[in-house]
């Protein structure tokens, strides 16, 4: 394997972020710890397909963290929504997306139905009325490890009645973690709905997860 190569390096409001590329695939690294890559991204997609299925045609699609854009690419690749916008707190990530992530988001920043809010997702659902078919959070590492302190505060009881005033009646909440979280799954079922749990092995280690869940009684057969 090649040595990783420094592709961008910029300073934000959150600490340094950097891009590095090695073997035609790209990692993120945030203040020195490795944050996400470009080599699978199965769990990401099935994020977003799994909400979808369940979603009437013509959806809202919301997007948590665009990361490096399976889940955008996913969503794109859909007819069901007719909107999808994506939260993304780093305006040098999503710069990447017009450039070298590019091709992982599959060009999706062009297309019409997307629209990208450059904010920080809990501070911007505080102060937007807008409710969504689908919401689909895959924001740092999910509830158990947070690279940032601050994202743990979606996972909690409060950040999950957040999520919930945004969903329509029959919405469907889907949340991606590094690892599965019997606690996490609990508050979810307690804070929306029936919870399903989706497991994608990984090469090394635990699988990744997709927790969804519905409003009580509007959960699919």
């Amino acid at each position: 394997m090649e040595s990783a190569t420094t592709v961008d390096r910029a300073v934000t409001s959150r600490g340094e972020l950097v891009l590095r590329e090695s073997d035609g695939h790209y990692e993120v690294i945030s203040n020195g710890v490795f944050l996400m890559d470009t080599r699978a991204g199965q769990s990401e997609r099935l994020l977003v397909r799994a909400a979808l299925d369940t979603a009437p045609d013509g959806a809202r699609l919301l997007i948590g963290g665009l990361g490096v854009g399976f889940s955008l690419a996913e969503a794109a690749a859909s007819a069901r929504p007719a909107h999808i916008t994506v939260a993304e707190i780093e305006p040098t990530l999503v710069a990447w997306h017009r450039g070298p992530l590019a091709r992982f988001s599959a060009g999706a920043m062009d297309d019409p139905r997307v629209r990208v809010v450059t904010a920080d997702l809990t501070a911007w659902l505080r102060t937007s009325a807008e409710t969504f078919d689908a919401i689909c959070l895959d924001i740092d590492n999910g509830p158990d490890w947070t690279v940032f302190d601050g994202n743990a505060a979606l996972y909690t009881d409060d950040g999950l009645e957040l999520l919930r005033r945004h969903l329509t009646p029959a919405g469907v909440l889907a949340v991606w973690s590094a690892g599965e979280s019997p606690a996490f799954a609990r508050r979810l079922d307690a804070a929306v709905g029936p919870v399903r749990t989706l497991r994608v092995p990984v090469p090394r280690g635990e699988p990744d997860i997709v927790y969804l869940a519905w409003p009580r009684g509007t959960e699919p057969r």
